[in-house]
């Protein structure tokens, strides 16, 4: 395993194998993002995409706190933590190609949640807690809380959470199918880690395909699904992954994977 330092050690990226683990690294702050946060989660980010020897993206926060959202003083003085087109932290709005899985622990608040939102699996420790607290700062969750969370919940669970500001306990988001896994305290990352090496076992071209007809069908009615679907996945029987999978599997050996 390899580690590989940013300017500032806002966010650090490690690599295990195809998986690489993103970690906001601000703990005094309890992982608050500010814009070069946000700057350099997307460079991770665009790291993972781009390399590919990489296959999923685990996302934490150091500390034992995934991340309190938008940093308050820095928005106080004029500063926000989104880039152009990507959205907070540079993800909540960015298509990003590769899975991604949340690993939290402590607090995901407002734009933490979002951001743990924006991934695609998400492992939580059994006393981690989910929130929207920006109707109590005049704001709304507009990274993603607004739009996602009433599709990931039912709609009267999403509300009460939107409009209390009340947090939500990775008990009841596991009940309500928001969280994948449990752990007990302090394993989060650990599990996250287990099952992103299970997804990055599978072969790239698939997952990358899987990823994108999820996000760009919900909402299509059936016949539009399917027909955007086969748009998407249109090459992938014909790709070099699809011929070695079939012939890994008439040689009884795991299949080697080149993403092409």
């Amino acid at each position: 395993m390899s580690t590989a330092p940013e300017a500032a050690d806002l966010v650090l990226h490690e690599r295990h194998g195809g998986v690489l683990t993103i970690t906001i690294n601000r703990p005094a702050q309890k992982n608050a993002v500010d814009h070069e946060a946000a700057v350099q989660l997307a460079a991770a980010v665009d790291l993972l995409d781009a390399d590919p020897e990489l296959s999923v993206g685990v996302l934490t926060g150091a500390g034992g706190v995934f991340s309190a959202g938008m940093d308050l003083k820095a928005f106080a003085k004029g500063e926000l933590p989104l880039l152009p087109s990507r959205g907070l932290g540079g993800l909540t709005r960015a298509s990003v190609r590769k899975p991604l899985v949340a690993a939290v622990e402590g607090w995901a608040l407002g734009g933490g949640f979002e951001l743990v939102l924006a991934c695609d699996l998400i492992v939580a420790a059994e006393d981690a807690r989910f929130g929207f607290p920006e109707v109590m700062r005049g704001l709304v969750a507009a990274e993603g809380g607004l739009v996602r969370l009433p599709r990931r919940l039912p709609y009267h669970v999403a509300a009460r959470v939107l409009l209390t500001g009340e947090p939500l306990t990775a008990v009841e988001a596991k009940e309500y199918g928001l969280v994948n896994e449990l752990t007990p305290p302090g394993a989060a990352l650990d599990a996250a880690r287990e099952l992103a090496g299970r997804v990055a076992r599978n072969a790239p071209l698939a997952l990358a395909a899987v990823k994108e007809v999820l996000r760009e069908t919900q909402g299509l009615k059936e016949s539009d699904a399917f027909r955007r679907q086969d748009e998407l996945t249109s090459g992938l029987a014909a790709s070099e992954d699809a011929r070695e999978g079939a012939q890994a599997f008439a040689e009884k050996r795991a299949p080697v994977w080149h993403g092409r």
